[in-house]
């Protein structure tokens, strides 16, 4: 697989954003069921445990192999089918992401954001979410994520962009 390089930057609300977009021919509740439901989610990225009405969730990478912890994530936002921010922090910083759903005619839009506050980490960043969301992609539409591979498509591939 060549990987396409589809992130582009944006400032909003005071915020450097990254911004990647897909589409699904689905309905939006089916997205957002593959984007939020645990078990949904470890075909592509990971799964989470723990009671997300308490406003966080522990949330335990699937795709990076098994040295990876359960990183604890705050739910700043969540609006059924349509909206999801979270944030995770770590020793020097946090990482606020966010996933906006619209549907039209049968095909959802997914629009994702990381807010962006050090600009070097772009270079892994970027290439690092465009590979989760082709692995989205490949799960929703019948691929096999496991096909897809980070360091021969991604990175650093496409860390220029």
């Amino acid at each position: 697989m060549n990987a396409n390089a589809t992130g582009r930057h944006e400032h909003r609300d005071g915020q450097n954003l990254v911004v990647l977009t897909r589409t699904f021919s689905a309905p939006i509740a089916d997205v957002w069921a593959a984007v939020t439901e645990s078990d949904r989610l470890g075909r592509w990225i990971g799964t989470w445990s723990g009671e997300p009405t308490s406003g966080s969730v522990q949330f335990r990478m699937v795709a990076e192999g098994d040295d990876v912890s359960e990183q604890t994530y705050d739910i700043r936002a969540c609006e059924p089918p349509h909206c999801l921010a979270v944030q995770m922090d770590y020793e020097g910083g946090s990482w606020e992401l966010g996933l906006e759903l619209a549907e039209h005619e049968g095909v959802t839009t997914l629009e994702f954001t990381q807010v962006i506050s050090d600009p070097t980490i772009l270079e892994s960043v970027g290439p690092g979410w465009e590979y989760y969301l082709d692995r989205l992609v490949a799960a929703e539409t019948g691929g096999d994520p496991s096909s897809i591979d980070f360091e021969r498509d991604y990175y650093p591939a496409l860390s220029d962009h």
